[in-house]
């Protein structure tokens, strides 16, 4: 089996990784925001870490 190497495949994917990346910063930017929006000073996730206010 041949396999050659067309450099227009290394682009390809080097922009296919960029593309992901970007990806995966805007789905951790909305995840950050929802959990910031629904938590509202409460226990998420059930990490233990409550605000004073909610504490109280």
């Amino acid at each position: 089996m041949i396999r050659a190497t067309h450099e227009l495949h290394s682009r390809r994917r080097g922009r296919n990784f960029g593309l992901l990346l970007l990806l995966l910063a805007f789905v951790a930017i909305v995840f950050g925001m929802t959990i910031v929006k629904v938590g509202d000073g409460q226990d998420v996730l059930g990490t233990g870490m409550v605000s004073r206010e909610a504490a109280e």
